[in-house]
């Protein structure tokens, strides 16, 4: 079977470092998913608008040249214990393919039609092959086990030094938000544990530096320059 995709997210992660690792993670992300010519008809999207949340179904298209691999090192195992990459959520699978519960937050159905979403995992520019409604008496599983995933990660206080605090308290509060959400999570490689180097994300257009230690201290946030 050969698929194509129907189209393209564009979000606010403008890089693959620090996309979150699992989405609802950082509610406060936002995204449009763009139709192909092919599939800009508002008859695909009827009856959407009743739901909440969706299921994408897409590729990680930026981990493809590099393979995949039986087993690897998940960030939640602290990046030194290797698992069957099928008992994870890994970039690195046979067909490349990713799952994700979106929030839904519009249907645009003008010319030519778009769906708004939140709380999504995408950087820009991954393709997406299907669009499924979240029904929620069949897709919570109340009992279910999860591994060695059976909780959420814990999230680190984020604190904005004072070189950074104007610009930060001049964004939008959703801007403000993500980048909080984001830099909690800690996106650094697990194997990375030093107090003192800076790290750099781009996020909804800005170019936010970071260091970690027992907080998150963002250091500067300045605007990006393509």
């Amino acid at each position: 079977m050969n698929i194509e995709p129907i189209g393209w997210v564009e979000t606010c992660f403008d890089e693959k470092f620090a996309v979150p690792r699992q989405s609802g993670l950082c509610p406060s992300s936002w995204g449009i998913l763009h139709f192909h010519k092919e599939y800009q008809n508002a008859d695909l999207l009827r009856g959407l608008e009743g739901f909440s949340h969706v299921w994408l179904i897409f590729s990680f298209h930026q981990n493809l040249d590099q393979g995949w691999t039986p087993t690897v090192r998940p960030p939640r195992l602290g990046g030194n214990r290797r698992v069957g990459v099928l008992a994870t959520r890994s970039t690195f699978r046979p067909n490349g393919l990713g799952l994700s519960v979106c929030r839904l937050e519009k249907v645009d159905l003008t010319n030519p039609p778009q769906l708004h979403l939140g709380g999504l995992d995408l950087v820009t520019g991954t393709p997406v092959f299907d669009v499924k409604p979240y029904v929620a008496y069949c897709d919570v599983i109340e009992a279910a086990d999860s591994g060695y995933a059976s909780s959420p990660p814990l999230a680190l206080p984020v604190e904005v030094l004072f070189g950074a605090a104007e610009i930060f308290e001049s964004l939008p509060p959703r801007t403000r938000s993500l980048i909080t959400e984001v830099l909690a999570q800690d996106p650094r490689p697990a194997i990375h544990d030093d107090p003192e180097r800076v790290y750099g994300v781009a996020l909804a257009g800005w170019d936010v530096r970071f260091r970690v230690a027992a907080t998150v201290e963002i250091v500067a946030i300045e605007q990006r320059r393509d």
